[in-house]
């Protein structure tokens, strides 16, 4: 059984001004969350800037995240490192604090060869009894996980269930699906192509996106799975400005400048990630006054 389908949120992590944690505001940002019909959580993935936490910031966040979800929705747990050692010790403490999944994104830097991914998420996923969803982000990491490593992985170790594909390449990832024979579950990684991906297999997203607009990513999900394709299509373009604004710097710096324009007072960013462009303000500000969210 899948860990969750629909649109999951990869929801950011809020900060004071001087950089610590908001519990108090990540608290409110979960019930809107819930409220507004995501899927699941995931917490202390790329978009809560899990690579600028300290590790005890790291899972202090992710035991206060599935303690105040409480069970009423997934909690996936983001645990990956480019260190592998590192990588085991932050999921089998996350597994303590009764996560129903990991999200282990590729090992960025080292630039590991297939061989050494495939070793790599085979000794995570052996240390932990809980499923782990891949996550392949070459873009960010410099290291794309092949098709028929995934396959591998999935057919050979029990608890890797599912993959966040955000390498973009539509390509990769029918062949991914062609290879797999049903036994992987995919989520799109990247906003923008929701709909395709789930016309090959998909079964939801690990949204960005969702932290403005919950309602609307779920719907994509949902109308999709009910059928309405046409539907389901409709509201992925009419997005299309949003998604463009979203991403026109490094997420999540204009997600986080978003939800601070929204009234929703995330807080700054952790260095060196920088407040956004002037000039790209104004398009954020203009894109999310034309799908109603300001």
């Amino acid at each position: 059984m899948a860990i969750f389908k629909g649109a999951g949120v990869a929801i950011v992590t809020p900060f004071h001004e001087d950089g610590s944690v908001n519990y108090e505001k990540f608290e409110e940002l979960v019930e809107e969350q819930i409220a507004g019909s995501t899927d699941a959580i995931i917490v202390c993935g790329t978009t809560g800037e899990a690579s600028t936490l300290t590790h005890e910031e790291h899972l202090d966040l992710i035991r206060f995240c599935a303690e105040k979800v409480n069970g009423r929705v997934p909690v996936i747990a983001g645990t990956g490192s480019n260190c592998t050692k590192t990588a085991i010790y932050l999921s089998q403490e996350a597994e303590k604090y009764g996560v129903d999944g990991l999200l282990l994104v590729t090992p960025y830097y080292n630039k590991a060869t297939q061989k050494g991914l495939f070793e790599h998420y085979k000794q995570i996923a052996n240390s932990v009894k809980l499923p782990i969803i891949l996550y392949n982000v070459p873009s960010r990491t410099g290291c794309n996980i092949l098709p028929q490593t995934v396959v591998k992985l999935c057919t050979e170790v029990s608890n890797i269930v599912g993959i966040k594909e955000a390498s973009g390449n539509i390509s990769q990832v029918v062949k991914l699906m062609s290879l797999a024979g049903g036994k992987i579950d995919l989520y799109s990684g990247n906003d923008d192509q929701v709909v395709p991906l789930m016309s090959l297999g998909g079964i939801g997203v690990i949204s960005v996106v969702s932290n403005v607009a919950p309602k609307q990513m779920h719907d994509i999900c949902q109308k999709f799975f009910d059928g309405d394709v046409e539907g389901s299509m409709k509201e992925q373009l009419r997005a299309i400005e949003l998604y463009d604004a979203l991403f026109c710097e490094v997420n999540p710096i204009p997600v986080k400048t978003a939800m601070n324009l929204m009234g929703k007072n995330v807080g700054p960013l952790h260095m060196p990630l920088s407040e956004m462009e002037p000039k790209n303000v104004e398009t954020l500000k203009t894109a999310l006054q034309n799908y109603g969210l300001l």
